[in-house]
């Protein structure tokens, strides 16, 4: 199981149903070698992401997890209708949860939301610069005007929501990746990602 330190704590924000169920999953992932991204409730979908600690994430894995834990949660019952299991990765524009991805995918552009407004803002949009003493930092650009950005650091605890950027240079960093061992030994999955990355960016423009 992989020891808890500081860089791999992860940004818990789910509640309801979708908290009782990231409790449950948490530690049957940790005994595959997996670990949980997030759990979301879609209507009657329970949606959860997970990855390898290197952010892959099989089909063979994805099923793996699934044929585990289906039947705890059935015990569980922590839903009251009929549901749909679907577990994924994390994809290319995934969610940072971990002191850990901010560090990893510096270089690229994130999307924040603060639980806790931060100097009266709370959304923040930039490029990664890492984690350090318990804050995100990140090159935004100023708010009194001027063409050079400036660093800001954004408390990890008081962070709602965080995100990357769909952009080029993801996708190829992306690529890069995981395209020699794809995501595991599916290496068609990655392509796919890919793939669908690219479409997305291009009908967003």
């Amino acid at each position: 199981m992989e020891a808890t330190t500081d860089q791999n704590i992860r940004l818990a924000r789910e509640t309801g149903p979708a908290q009782r169920i990231a409790a449950l999953a948490e530690p049957v992932l940790a005994s595959m070698g997996f670990r949980l991204v997030r759990v979301k409730m879609l209507g009657s979908t329970v949606q959860i992401m997970a990855e390898r600690p290197d952010g892959s994430f099989t089909i063979d894995d994805c099923e793996q997890f699934s044929r585990a834990f289906s039947p705890m949660l059935d015990v569980a019952d922590p839903i009251s209708s009929r549901y749909l299991l679907e577990v994924s990765s994390p994809g290319i524009d995934r969610p940072l949860v971990r002191p850990q991805d901010f560090e990893e995918w510096a270089g690229h552009d994130a999307k924040i939301e603060m639980a806790v407004p931060q100097a009266g803002r709370k959304r923040f949009r930039g490029l990664l610069e890492g984690y350090e003493d318990g804050e995100v930092r990140l090159y935004i650009d100023n708010p009194e005007g001027g063409s050079e950005k400036i660093l800001v650091g954004i408390p990890f605890r008081d962070i709602a929501d965080a995100h990357l950027v769909l952009t080029d240079e993801l996708i190829e960093a992306a690529r890069a990746r995981h395209a020699p061992k794809g995501y595991g030994d599916g290496s068609e999955i990655a392509e796919d990602q890919i793939s669908n990355a690219e479409e997305e960016k291009e009908e967003n423009g």
